[in-house]
């Protein structure tokens, strides 16, 4: 049995720690028994002799999306969180959540509308994901890119009509998210849809 290091948590004898002025944007790590990602770091460091280097980290709790600021000593020590992230593809929603299947394991896995937010707005059966795992369970999910999505209404576009959102028009598509198109783009027609912004990324 390894000896005890006070300067790890009890948890796990061999977790990997992070310090907090090394902590950087986009980085997971472990706090108050949850995972977080860093969106952004501020390091203040003291003007007066033996002060303090203060490490400010902008956090998403990735159990609950939830952000905030929270300020550090530069020598606080995280853990890396446990954190998988797996393919899968969607399933179907229904009253109990949203459900997918883990290509690795091949189970189906539940996701909750707490941790599927508005994601599917952009999800048809067999949308192919990265689903997050934490210890073991399903916390969120990653979206690809760019969707294909069927358009299941256009509104007709106005000859010679450029003042409605810079020559685009209305469309409905498939998972009932409405997004603005060029002119030509008819219903029945599939597009590709950025998920980042929501936008028209061409047709598929």
């Amino acid at each position: 049995m390894p000896p005890f290091r006070a300067d790890l948590p009890s948890g796990d004898p061999l977790a990997i720690l992070i310090e907090a002025i090394n902590i950087k944007r986009k980085m997971l790590f472990e706090h108050e028994g949850a995972p977080y990602a860093c969106l952004d770091s501020d390091i203040t460091t003291p003007t007066a002799r033996g002060g303090q280097t203060l490490v400010r980290l902008k956090m998403r709790n990735l159990l609950t999306s939830a952000v905030f600021e929270k300020t550090f000593k530069a020598n606080d020590r995280f853990t890396e969180p446990d954190l998988q992230f797996v393919p899968a593809s969607y399933l179907y929603s229904d009253g109990d959540g949203s459900h997918f299947l883990d290509h690795e394991s091949y189970e189906t896995l539940t996701l909750n509308d707490g941790m599927m937010g508005d994601a599917l707005d952009l999800l048809v059966e067999g949308t192919l994901i990265q689903l997050h795992k934490y210890n073991g369970n399903p916390i969120g999910l990653q979206l690809p890119i760019f969707v294909e999505l069927n358009v299941t209404y256009a509104e007709p576009a106005a000859r010679g009509d450029s003042s409605s959102g810079s020559g685009t028009k209305l469309v409905k598509l498939e998972t009932g998210l409405e997004i603005r198109v060029p002119p030509f783009i008819k219903e029945g027609e599939k597009v590709k849809v950025s998920t980042e912004n929501r936008e028209f990324a061409g047709r598929a």
